[in-house]
């Protein structure tokens, strides 16, 4: 199917879209190439943070996918960059151990760092599946509480592991809003900065005719859709028929999968 002549860029996700289940979605990896071949810019955004860039790179390699680390933009990059635009230097971090080395540069303490030190001036919250226990949820409580700020890489609800849904980090940010009575301040999708500097990193203005693709209605379709892009949904991943029905959110386009986006 060709694509739209006003489409000039893609924003790809990952999980659930490009790959899902421990592999490729079917013609995913060759959905690159012709990218490639036609001379169409993309960049592959993530709200994952379970793992780092570099992970990520070695993971999609493993799935037959050719990609650079340049090439993929992540919400854990976002949220130490945002961090230091608040000048915020020393933050707690919730998020899985793999996923860390995207911090570099900030002075980690508590949550799952592994050390002790001065009280963070932000707490950072990703998706730490089942390492999100009271004890967690009351230490980054605390923080917040006596004034540090929450920096949630994602609002993502659930997302498909294996074959069933399970909670992502948006739960846990809310509950910590609601407990705080303060406001998160969100690094990946569907923050519009984040769309914006995934564009930045192509060189294309906010403003370019560019189409987010992606299986979440909320971060990969309305959260595009906000920001001034397109936002098509695949029938991939944590897809729901019903979801689509009952969300009030309509995409500007519902493709089979990613393996539908560009022609041969």
């Amino acid at each position: 199917m060709p694509e739209p002549t006003r489409t000039v860029a893609y924003l790809l996700d990952l999980d659930g879209t490009l790959y899902s289940g421990g592999a490729a979605v079917p013609g995913a990896p060759e959905t690159l190439e012709r990218l490639r071949r036609h001379g169409v810019p993309f960049r592959l955004v993530t709200n994952t943070t379970s793992r780092s860039r570099a992970m990520l790179v070695e993971r999609m390699r493993g799935y037959g996918f050719e990609v650079e680390p340049e090439e993929i933009f992540t919400a854990t990059l976002a949220g130490a960059s945002l961090a230091r635009e608040f000048g915020m230097g020393v933050v707690s971090p919730f998020l899985p151990d793999p996923a860390l080395e995207d911090l570099a540069g900030l002075d980690l303490v508590g949550g799952n760092s592994g050390r002790r030190g001065a009280m963070p001036e932000a707490v950072i919250l990703g998706d730490l599946g089942d390492r999100w226990t009271h004890a967690m949820l009351q230490e980054a409580f605390e923080y917040v509480m006596a004034g540090a700020r929450i920096i949630a890489l994602s609002r993502d609800r659930y997302w498909r592991k294996d074959d069933r849904l399970v909670l992502d980090v948006g739960p846990f940010a809310a509950a910590l809003e609601y407990a705080t009575g303060s406001d998160a301040s969100v690094a990946g999708k569907p923050s519009p900065a984040f769309f914006a500097a995934a564009l930045a990193g192509m060189g294309l203005p906010a403003t370019a005719a560019v189409a987010m693709v992606g299986d979440d209605l909320w971060s990969d379709v309305q959260g595009a859709q906000r920001a001034g892009l397109e936002g098509w949904l695949v029938r991939t991943g944590k897809f729901r028929e019903e979801a689509l029905r009952d969300s009030g959110i309509t995409p500007d386009r519902v493709l089979a999968s990613v393996a539908a986006l560009v022609g041969p």
